[in-house]
C-alpha cells in the first residue's frame, strides 16, 4: 500500500464529497471535525501519524500497514457513502425552516402587541 497516495485519494474524496479545501490531507482531516463521526476521525489521526512517521525512515519500517489500510478503507467507505447533494440540500432547507421559524416567531409578537393594545 501506497500511503501517500491512499491518502492524497482520500484528500480528494474530502473535497468532493464534504466540500472542504485544504493543502493536504492533514489539514482537510482537521477541518472536517465533527462532520465526520468519531471512529473516523480516529482511524483519519491514525493515517496522519503514520504519514508524519513515513517520512523517517527508521520509523516507516516499524508502520503497521495492514492497520493502516484497515483504517484507509474506513475512512473511503464512509466518504463514498456521502451524498454532497443530499447533504448541500439538507442544509437548504434548515437554514429556510430556520428563517420560516423566526418569521413565525416575529409574526405572532407583533400579533400579541396588536391585541395587547387593543387594535384588533
Amino acid at each position: 500500500m501506497d500511503l501517500q497516495a491512499r491518502t492524497e485519494r482520500l484528500a480528494q474524496l474530502l473535497e468532493h464529497r464534504l466540500d472542504i479545501r485544504g493543502a493536504g490531507f492533514e489539514v482537510k482531516l482537521k477541518r472536517a471535525g465533527r462532520l465526520l463521526p468519531r471512529y473516523v476521525r480516529k482511524e483519519g489521526a491514525l493515517l496522519v501519524e503514520a504519514l508524519r512517521q513515513a517520512a523517517h525512515p527508521r520509523l516507516a519500517r516499524r508502520l503497521d500497514i495492514d492497520r493502516l489500510s484497515r483504517a484507509a478503507d474506513a475512512l473511503e467507505r464512509h466518504l463514498l457513502d456521502v451524498d454532497p447533494w443530499d447533504r448541500r440540500r439538507g442544509i437548504a432547507v434548515m437554514g429556510a425552516a430556520s428563517v420560516l421559524f423566526k418569521l413565525l416567531v416575529v409574526a405572532a409578537l407583533a400579533l400579541g402587541v396588536l391585541f395587547w393594545r387593543d387594535y384588533l
